[in-house]
């Protein structure tokens, strides 16, 4: 089924894409109301999405918790990840930079500074510590899963997984419970995926029918320029995860192929995480570590997100011929480093993140309005890094516990004993 349903999604790519433009190219007067139209269909499978997302999250993770069996080895799992995550961060963010100076983009296309009182319509302001501990601390359980603010779930379940463990045989009855809730979630996932072919169809065919193709040869160059960079940084994780898991890297690649392809095409990493989770497991992850460090890395290491991040923010500043010294660049990752972490639930979290760090350069707010029109384009990639990323994190994790699973047991069923 996996392979059947990877070739129905790239054949909803393909007829998405075929069909905008012929309404965009021969049908303009009735374009605009193609593109509404076929908008729906990823809106209902994103919705579909979102509604298992927070159950699913919840249950996972707190038996993985549980089943570490007490706190010191949450914290040693947890450590292990976030000292993955923050190099990666580190490698991500540098990356972006060196690449965008050795490209230089922005100097194609030279304007002159806009006026002071010029904005881009994104807040940045809509970033602050007041804000971050919001997306992380929940007030209740039931507010932040009828959000999906991810990060809460996460402290919610760290909080419930280790009293449950704490506990020993008297949890023992809830932890299963939980286990097949879980089961059902994954069973419930498997049907939402079938909605995937035509949520890949309907969002690549409303995007072209309202933009037509123009819009990727004008900004060319720059789209180019940072797919290649994201090739680079797959390439760079990929090496990465081969030092610590060896050969098998490049299996685990081919088996995440369908999330990256369905994160890609609905410019959404969220919509992959439970088939992400399913192929990791599937894989050879150890469910406790999988269901563990993929939801945190999903707020902690978006790394497709994150070069995103360096290579904007030093396009606008190319643009506008504003030149930033060594020492701002590496202040300018330090703050990228800070301000990136537990965004996951923000609305179009690069953009936010970008607004709110380009006053700290003096670099006009007003240049963000040179990447809305593309932003959707350059989110399908950072979409399908974030999964290369979180997926290579977990499996690295598994491997340094000592349970990722042998080659030979890969396509076994996954078990959640």
């Amino acid at each position: 089924m996996p392979n059947r349903l990877t070739r129905w999604i790239i054949i909803g790519l393909v007829l998405g894409i075929l069909s905008g433009y012929l309404a965009y190219a021969y049908f303009p007067e009735s374009s605009a109301g193609y593109a509404d139209v076929t908008s729906l269909l990823p809106t209902v499978f994103l919705r579909l999405i979102k509604m298992i997302i927070a159950p699913l999250v919840f249950a996972t993770l707190v038996v993985g918790i549980a089943k570490m069996g007490d706190i010191a080895t949450v914290g040693r799992v947890g450590g292990k990840a976030l000292a993955w995550f923050i190099g990666a961060s580190v490698i991500s963010l540098t990356l972006g930079l060196i690449l965008v100076q050795l490209f230089e983009p922005g100097k194609a296309m030279q304007l002159p500074i806009p006026e002071a009182n010029a904005t881009s319509g994104v807040k940045g302001d809509a970033l602050s510590l007041k804000i971050f501990i919001e997306h992380t601390i929940p007030t209740s359980v039931i507010d932040a899963m009828a959000r999906n603010e991810i990060l809460q779930i996460v402290v919610f379940s760290l909080f419930f997984g280790t009293a449950m463990a704490s506990l020993g045989e008297r949890s023992k009855v809830v932890i299963e419970v939980l286990d097949v809730v879980a089961h059902i979630m994954l069973k419930v996932t498997g049907y939402v995926m079938l909605f995937a072919p035509f949520a890949v169809f309907g969002a690549l065919a409303s995007t072209v029918a309202k933009e037509g193709l123009g819009i990727i040869g004008v900004y060319g160059l720059f789209i180019g320029e940072f797919y290649l960079g994201l090739a680079i940084l797959w390439l760079v994780l990929a090496i990465a995860g081969g030092v610590v898991i060896g050969p098998r890297i490049t299996q685990l690649i081919r088996r995440i192929r369908e999330p990256v392809i369905l994160a890609f095409s609905t410019a959404s990493s969220e919509a992959a995480y439970p088939k992400t989770l399913e192929e990791l497991e599937r894989f050879g992850c150890s469910n406790r570590v999988a269901s563990f460090v993929l939801p945190v890395g999903y707020s902690f290491n978006l790394d497709g997100s994150m070069m995103y991040c360096t290579f904007a923010i030093m396009f606008i500043a190319q643009v506008y011929g504003i030149e930033l010294s060594i020492a701002q660049q590496i202040v300018m990752v330090a703050v990228l480093m800070l301000t990136s972490k537990g965004i996951a639930g923000v609305p179009r979290a690069s953009l936010v993140v970008i607004a709110a760090t380009l006053p700290h350069f003096n670099i006009p707010e007003a240049g963000m309005l040179l990447l809305l029109g593309i932003d959707h384009f350059l989110d399908m990639g950072r979409s399908a890094t974030n999964v290369v990323g979180n997926s290579v994190a977990t499996a690295v994790v598994s491997k340094w516990e000592g349970e990722l699973r042998s080659p030979s047991a890969e396509d076994q069923p996954v078990a959640r004993a």
